[in-house]
Protein backbone atom coordinates (compact mmCIF):
# COMPACT_ATOMS: atom_id res chain seq x y z
CA UNK A 1 0.00 0.00 0.00
CA UNK A 2 1.78 3.51 -0.80
CA UNK A 3 1.96 6.46 1.81
CA UNK A 4 -0.92 8.76 1.06
CA UNK A 5 1.05 12.10 -0.89
CA UNK A 6 1.08 15.42 0.13
CA UNK A 7 -1.80 16.65 -1.78
CA UNK A 8 -4.65 16.55 0.81
CA UNK A 9 -7.76 18.94 0.88
CA UNK A 10 -6.01 22.14 0.60
CA UNK A 11 -5.16 21.58 -2.87
CA UNK A 12 -1.76 20.33 -4.66
CA UNK A 13 1.48 21.05 -3.93
CA UNK A 14 3.08 23.56 -7.14
CA UNK A 15 6.12 23.22 -9.01
CA UNK A 16 6.80 26.34 -7.72
CA UNK A 17 6.24 25.20 -3.89
CA UNK A 18 8.29 22.57 -4.76
CA UNK A 19 11.46 24.65 -6.21
CA UNK A 20 11.23 27.37 -3.33
CA UNK A 21 11.66 23.97 -1.12
CA UNK A 22 14.45 23.19 -2.83
CA UNK A 23 16.32 26.56 -2.73
CA UNK A 24 15.38 26.46 1.38
CA UNK A 25 17.40 22.73 1.79
CA UNK A 26 20.07 24.34 0.12
CA UNK A 27 20.41 27.05 1.97
CA UNK A 28 19.95 25.41 5.53
CA UNK A 29 22.69 22.44 4.26
CA UNK A 30 24.93 25.41 4.09
CA UNK A 31 24.19 27.00 6.70
CA UNK A 32 25.13 23.40 8.19
CA UNK A 33 28.00 23.31 6.63
CA UNK A 34 28.87 27.01 7.83
CA UNK A 35 28.40 25.80 11.36
CA UNK A 36 30.81 22.75 10.79
CA UNK A 37 33.88 24.53 9.05
CA UNK A 38 33.12 27.05 12.18
CA UNK A 39 33.68 23.85 14.42
CA UNK A 40 36.74 22.88 12.61
CA UNK A 41 38.37 26.07 13.19
CA UNK A 42 37.60 26.84 17.12
CA UNK A 43 36.98 23.41 18.19
CA UNK A 44 39.74 21.37 15.56
CA UNK A 45 38.82 18.61 12.69
CA UNK A 46 37.30 16.05 15.54
CA UNK A 47 34.40 18.33 16.41
CA UNK A 48 33.56 19.03 13.43
CA UNK A 49 33.91 15.61 11.88
CA UNK A 50 31.07 14.70 14.88
CA UNK A 51 29.09 17.71 14.02
CA UNK A 52 28.91 16.41 10.48
CA UNK A 53 28.26 12.41 11.20
CA UNK A 54 25.92 13.79 13.93
CA UNK A 55 24.05 15.10 11.51
CA UNK A 56 23.77 13.34 8.48
CA UNK A 57 22.73 10.55 11.27
CA UNK A 58 19.89 13.25 11.79
CA UNK A 59 19.00 13.95 8.32
CA UNK A 60 18.55 10.27 7.70
CA UNK A 61 15.75 9.30 10.87
CA UNK A 62 14.27 12.49 9.63
CA UNK A 63 12.15 10.43 7.13
CA UNK A 64 10.67 8.60 9.44
CA UNK A 65 9.25 11.66 10.87
CA UNK A 66 8.08 13.16 7.55
CA UNK A 67 6.87 9.83 6.87
CA UNK A 68 4.79 10.20 10.00
CA UNK A 69 4.10 14.16 8.77
CA UNK A 70 2.02 12.82 5.55
CA UNK A 71 0.00 9.89 7.98
CA UNK A 72 -1.16 12.75 9.90
CA UNK A 73 -2.01 15.35 7.77
CA UNK A 74 -4.06 13.16 5.97
CA UNK A 75 -5.85 11.46 8.76
CA UNK A 76 -6.79 15.66 9.85
CA UNK A 77 -7.51 16.67 6.65
CA UNK A 78 -5.19 19.71 7.49
CA UNK A 79 -5.20 22.08 4.29
CA UNK A 80 -1.87 22.58 2.35
CA UNK A 81 -1.82 26.38 3.44
CA UNK A 82 -2.14 25.34 7.03
CA UNK A 83 0.63 22.90 7.22
CA UNK A 84 3.20 25.25 7.50
CA UNK A 85 2.37 26.18 11.06
CA UNK A 86 1.58 22.81 12.09
CA UNK A 87 5.19 22.28 11.01
CA UNK A 88 6.41 25.35 12.50
CA UNK A 89 5.19 24.59 15.82
CA UNK A 90 6.02 21.24 15.71
CA UNK A 91 9.50 21.46 14.87
CA UNK A 92 9.83 24.32 18.17
CA UNK A 93 8.46 22.13 20.63
CA UNK A 94 10.96 19.33 19.22
CA UNK A 95 13.96 21.85 19.46
CA UNK A 96 12.79 22.38 23.13
CA UNK A 97 11.97 18.76 23.62
CA UNK A 98 15.77 17.27 22.68
CA UNK A 99 17.47 19.86 23.93
CA UNK A 100 16.36 18.69 27.87
CA UNK A 101 16.61 15.03 26.41
CA UNK A 102 20.05 15.85 25.05
CA UNK A 103 21.35 17.53 28.64
CA UNK A 104 19.94 14.32 30.71
CA UNK A 105 21.43 11.75 27.81
CA UNK A 106 24.94 13.14 28.52
CA UNK A 107 24.88 13.66 32.27
CA UNK A 108 23.54 9.74 32.13
CA UNK A 109 26.30 8.48 30.11
CA UNK A 110 28.59 10.08 32.35
CA UNK A 111 27.68 9.34 35.41
CA UNK A 112 26.36 5.84 34.85
CA UNK A 113 28.39 4.22 32.29
CA UNK A 114 25.63 1.20 31.81
CA UNK A 115 23.39 3.54 30.11
CA UNK A 116 25.18 3.15 26.98
CA UNK A 117 24.25 -0.75 26.30
CA UNK A 118 20.96 0.76 27.19
CA UNK A 119 20.95 2.77 24.32
CA UNK A 120 22.59 0.88 21.66
CA UNK A 121 19.65 -1.60 22.63
CA UNK A 122 17.49 0.57 22.01
CA UNK A 123 18.93 1.33 18.48
CA UNK A 124 19.62 -2.07 17.17
CA UNK A 125 16.04 -2.61 18.19
CA UNK A 126 14.82 0.22 16.67
CA UNK A 127 16.54 -1.00 13.15
CA UNK A 128 15.04 -4.69 13.15
CA UNK A 129 11.91 -3.11 13.48
CA UNK A 130 12.09 -0.47 11.06
CA UNK A 131 14.01 -3.23 8.81
CA UNK A 132 11.41 -5.89 9.23
CA UNK A 133 7.86 -3.96 9.37
CA UNK A 134 4.93 -3.68 7.60
CA UNK A 135 4.78 -0.83 5.41
CA UNK A 136 1.44 -0.97 4.52
CA UNK A 137 -1.22 2.19 5.92
CA UNK A 138 -1.60 2.32 9.62
CA UNK A 139 -4.94 2.86 11.22
CA UNK A 140 -4.29 5.48 13.36
CA UNK A 141 -7.14 6.02 15.12
CA UNK A 142 -6.10 2.75 16.96
CA UNK A 143 -2.39 4.44 16.90
CA UNK A 144 -1.47 5.03 21.33
CA UNK A 145 -0.29 8.43 20.16
CA UNK A 146 -3.57 9.59 18.89
CA UNK A 147 -5.31 8.26 21.70
CA UNK A 148 -3.17 10.05 23.81
CA UNK A 149 -3.62 13.69 21.69
CA UNK A 150 -7.73 13.11 21.96
CA UNK A 151 -7.46 12.31 25.75
CA UNK A 152 -5.32 15.78 25.94
CA UNK A 153 -7.43 17.77 23.99
CA UNK A 154 -11.12 17.56 23.62
CA UNK A 155 -11.62 18.89 20.01
CA UNK A 156 -14.62 19.58 17.42
CA UNK A 157 -14.33 17.47 14.14
CA UNK A 158 -13.80 20.96 12.25
CA UNK A 159 -10.89 23.77 11.24
CA UNK A 160 -11.64 27.53 12.00
CA UNK A 161 -8.97 29.04 10.36
CA UNK A 162 -5.34 28.85 11.37
CA UNK A 163 -7.18 28.59 14.94
CA UNK A 164 -5.98 26.12 17.13
CA UNK A 165 -8.94 26.69 18.96
CA UNK A 166 -13.09 27.67 18.65
CA UNK A 167 -15.72 27.90 20.73
CA UNK A 168 -18.88 25.81 21.02
CA UNK A 169 -21.28 26.66 23.23
CA UNK A 170 -19.18 29.37 25.36
CA UNK A 171 -16.61 26.28 25.97
CA UNK A 172 -12.98 26.35 24.10
CA UNK A 173 -12.26 23.48 22.03
CA UNK A 174 -9.09 22.08 20.46
CA UNK A 175 -9.23 21.98 16.52
CA UNK A 176 -7.92 19.61 14.20
CA UNK A 177 -4.55 21.79 13.76
CA UNK A 178 -4.09 21.66 17.50
CA UNK A 179 -4.57 17.92 17.76
CA UNK A 180 -2.50 17.30 15.00
CA UNK A 181 0.38 19.19 16.57
CA UNK A 182 0.15 17.29 19.43
CA UNK A 183 0.89 14.37 17.66
CA UNK A 184 3.57 15.57 16.12
CA UNK A 185 5.03 16.80 18.73
CA UNK A 186 4.63 12.76 20.68
CA UNK A 187 5.51 11.45 17.84
CA UNK A 188 8.90 13.72 17.56
CA UNK A 189 9.60 12.41 21.08
CA UNK A 190 8.92 8.40 20.23
CA UNK A 191 11.56 9.17 17.80
CA UNK A 192 13.65 11.39 19.61
CA UNK A 193 14.27 8.09 21.89
CA UNK A 194 16.19 6.46 18.92
CA UNK A 195 17.82 9.19 17.11
CA UNK A 196 19.24 10.94 20.46
CA UNK A 197 21.41 7.95 21.47
CA UNK A 198 21.99 7.22 17.93
CA UNK A 199 24.37 11.15 17.56
CA UNK A 200 25.29 10.42 21.19
CA UNK A 201 27.13 7.48 19.65
CA UNK A 202 28.58 9.72 17.36
CA UNK A 203 29.58 12.42 20.13
CA UNK A 204 29.10 13.05 24.13
CA UNK A 205 29.93 16.51 23.18
CA UNK A 206 26.07 18.72 24.62
CA UNK A 207 27.36 21.86 21.65
CA UNK A 208 27.62 19.04 19.10
CA UNK A 209 24.63 17.22 19.64
CA UNK A 210 22.76 19.83 20.26
CA UNK A 211 24.04 21.49 17.58
CA UNK A 212 23.77 18.69 15.30
CA UNK A 213 19.99 17.83 15.91
CA UNK A 214 19.09 21.85 15.97
CA UNK A 215 20.62 21.90 12.33
CA UNK A 216 18.88 18.61 11.28
CA UNK A 217 15.73 19.74 12.44
CA UNK A 218 15.45 23.13 11.34
CA UNK A 219 15.75 22.06 7.77
CA UNK A 220 12.46 19.43 8.11
CA UNK A 221 10.21 21.90 7.24
CA UNK A 222 11.52 22.35 4.19
CA UNK A 223 12.48 18.70 3.49
CA UNK A 224 8.94 17.83 4.21
CA UNK A 225 8.14 19.19 0.66
CA UNK A 226 10.38 17.74 -1.18
CA UNK A 227 10.56 13.94 0.98
CA UNK A 228 6.88 13.85 1.28
CA UNK A 229 6.06 14.11 -2.87
CA UNK A 230 8.90 11.55 -3.33
CA UNK A 231 8.06 9.51 -0.65
CA UNK A 232 6.80 6.30 -2.96
CA UNK A 233 9.70 6.67 -5.26
CA UNK A 234 12.30 5.61 -2.94
CA UNK A 235 11.64 2.15 -1.27
CA UNK A 236 15.34 1.66 0.01
CA UNK A 237 15.43 4.42 1.72
CA UNK A 238 14.07 3.36 4.89
CA UNK A 239 15.48 -0.12 4.91
CA UNK A 240 19.10 2.21 4.53
CA UNK A 241 18.51 3.96 7.48
CA UNK A 242 17.44 0.67 9.08
CA UNK A 243 20.85 -0.28 8.76
CA UNK A 244 22.22 3.03 9.76
CA UNK A 245 20.30 2.80 12.88
CA UNK A 246 22.05 -0.98 13.41
CA UNK A 247 25.34 0.51 12.74
CA UNK A 248 25.32 3.53 15.60
CA UNK A 249 23.69 0.74 17.92
CA UNK A 250 26.91 -1.52 16.82
CA UNK A 251 29.23 1.37 17.71
CA UNK A 252 27.94 2.22 21.06
CA UNK A 253 27.66 -1.42 22.19
CA UNK A 254 31.42 -1.54 21.11
CA UNK A 255 32.18 1.78 22.61
CA UNK A 256 31.18 0.47 26.29
CA UNK A 257 33.86 -2.61 25.90
CA UNK A 258 36.20 -0.06 24.56
CA UNK A 259 36.58 -0.68 20.85
CA UNK A 260 36.26 2.46 18.97
CA UNK A 261 35.22 2.97 15.69
CA UNK A 262 37.01 6.62 14.28
CA UNK A 263 34.54 9.54 13.47
CA UNK A 264 35.58 9.63 9.84
CA UNK A 265 34.38 5.93 9.52
CA UNK A 266 31.50 6.25 10.97
CA UNK A 267 30.69 9.34 8.88
CA UNK A 268 31.83 7.13 5.87
CA UNK A 269 29.46 4.44 6.09
CA UNK A 270 26.59 6.82 7.42
CA UNK A 271 27.14 8.50 4.12
CA UNK A 272 27.60 5.50 1.80
CA UNK A 273 24.15 4.16 3.56
CA UNK A 274 22.24 6.93 2.94
CA UNK A 275 23.47 7.78 -1.03
CA UNK A 276 23.19 3.73 -1.37
CA UNK A 277 19.51 3.80 -0.23
CA UNK A 278 18.76 7.05 -2.52
CA UNK A 279 21.15 5.36 -5.57
CA UNK A 280 19.05 2.03 -5.38
CA UNK A 281 15.76 3.38 -5.32
CA UNK A 282 16.56 5.58 -8.37
CA UNK A 283 18.18 2.78 -10.30
CA UNK A 284 14.95 0.69 -9.39
CA UNK A 285 12.92 3.21 -10.48
CA UNK A 286 14.30 4.16 -13.52
CA UNK A 287 14.49 -0.09 -14.42
CA UNK A 288 10.60 0.14 -13.72
CA UNK A 289 10.03 3.23 -16.04
CA UNK A 290 11.45 1.05 -18.90
CA UNK A 291 10.27 -2.36 -18.09
CA UNK A 292 6.71 -0.17 -18.61
CA UNK A 293 7.63 1.20 -21.83
CA UNK A 294 8.62 -2.16 -22.90
CA UNK A 295 5.31 -3.63 -22.24
CA UNK A 296 3.18 -0.35 -23.38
Amino acid sequence: TKAPVLAVSGGQQSDAEFRQALIRVGLAVAASCAFGCGVWAVKGRTSALEFFAGYLVEQSLSVDNIFVFVLLFDYFKVPLALQPKALQWGIIGAVVMRAIMIVFGVAAIKHFRPVILVFAGILMASAVKLFFENEAEEDLSENAVMRIAKSLCPSVDYFDGSNFFTMVNGVRRATPLLLCVVCIELSDFVFAVDSIPAVLSISKDQLIVLSSNIFAIMALRSLYTLVARAVNDLPYLRPAVALILGFVGTKMALEYFHVEISTGLSLSVVAALLSGGIGLSLISQKRARAKALQTA
